[in-house]
């Protein structure tokens, strides 16, 4: 778990990034892509919409008031897609690095006695 700090409206709050928190933010940017994309669709999703900021919410201290609410919730965006970005470049090899194209193989070795 990870603690961020993060200013809205001049407020202060305490994000709590769990692997939940981010998998609830990234299903909120999905539901707003759906909504996006089909805008007919829009009132099948805006009730998981809410739910989902309503959850993400809670991810964060001091209890947010409505009128913050919007704002948390694009640092929530934007902080889990910054910690996305961070954790892909962490898993990348470093550059001029070489790759060993037989990973995964194992070998025998054997061990010569002496005499």
């Amino acid at each position: 778990m990870i603690i961020q700090e993060i200013t809205v409206n001049g407020k202060k709050f305490n994000l709590r990034l769990t692997d939940q928190s981010i998998m609830e933010a990234s299903r909120l940017k999905v539901l707003y892509n759906a909504a996006y994309e089909d805008p007919e669709s829009f009132e099948e999703v805006s009730s998981a919409i809410s739910n989902t900021i309503n959850q993400l919410a809670t991810y964060v201290e001091p209890e947010v008031s409505d009128s913050d609410l919007d704002g948390v919730i694009q640092s929530i965006m934007k902080v889990v897609e910054e910690k996305s970005k961070e954790a892909a470049e962490s898993k990348k090899p470093e550059a001029g690095a070489k790759t060993n194209k037989d990973s995964g193989k194992t070998y025998k070795t054997t061990k010569k006695s002496k005499k």
